[in-house]
């Protein structure tokens, strides 16, 4: 099933589309998996050049079972006073971990944004992750770099005191946005260079042309939608 765990049968076929010189993105594309997705998974079980499904699949399930046996479910997220049905919470952060994890996040870097997330405060200390996701120190330690360096939180100092907390804010997905927005412009410019080279009156040229224009109204899209987003926001401080 697209989205979900990666089959046997999915693993043959990435052996097979290996050894026929695929790229991660293609065999993605082919699954209907983020590359990333298909990148971890080909790493992880000896590279490009090693990668044997029936190995893959049989150390993925004895990491699954490791996993079960060495960490007990996380007992319900407490309401905090919300009137908040504590199951309902647990339920949805599973599957809101989930879809990040469909979406490319590594699996403890997505448990950790989830937990951060789901709190009023949109802020945990290390020993509060620790505590709520049962994980070892180092693991929260590598999850939230990774996740410092993609700008989806910050570090602050804990007032009157030397620990550090991690935060999360309101513009997470717009810091997101915004990299992605560059990204895209990088792209539009580089189309707009390649028309220019190959020449937009050639097959070549013209699908850079093509493709640049595509890419600059995404970025106008991305633009409007942003400052929507501040107008809105901007109103409801207003307002409240």
């Amino acid at each position: 099933m697209p989205g979900g765990r990666l089959t046997n049968e999915d693993r043959q076929h990435i052996a097979a589309w290996l050894a026929e010189g695929l790229g991660y993105a293609e065999i993605g594309r082919r699954l209907g998996r983020p590359a990333s997705t298909i990148m971890r998974e080909v790493t992880r079980n000896g590279g490009p050049d090693d990668y044997g499904a029936d190995r893959a699949h049989e150390a993925t399930r004895h990491r699954a079972r490791r996993r079960k046996q060495a960490q007990p479910p996380a007992p319900p997220v407490p309401d905090s006073g919300h009137g908040r049905d504590p199951q309902a919470v647990q339920d949805f952060t599973e599957s809101f971990i989930a879809l990040l994890v469909q979406q490319g996040l590594p699996r403890m870097e997505a448990r950790v944004l989830a937990c951060l997330y789901i709190t009023d405060s949109g802020t945990l200390t290390a020993a509060d992750l620790v505590q709520r996701l049962r994980v070892s120190p180092a693991s929260v330690s590598h999850a939230v770099a990774f996740l410092e360096q993609q700008g989806m939180l910050r570090r602050e100092r804990v007032p009157g005191g030397r620990r550090e907390r991690y935060v999360l804010d309101d513009e997470i997905w717009l810091r997101s946005i915004l990299a992605a927005l560059q990204m895209n412009d990088a792209l539009a410019a580089a189309s707009r260079r390649g028309a220019e080279i190959l020449g937009s009156t050639t097959p070549a040229g013209d699908r850079f042309e093509s493709s640049a224009e595509l890419l600059l109204l995404v970025s106008e899209a991305f633009r409007q939608v942003m400052e929507q987003w501040r107008q809105s926001r901007a109103a409801r401080s207003a307002g409240g």
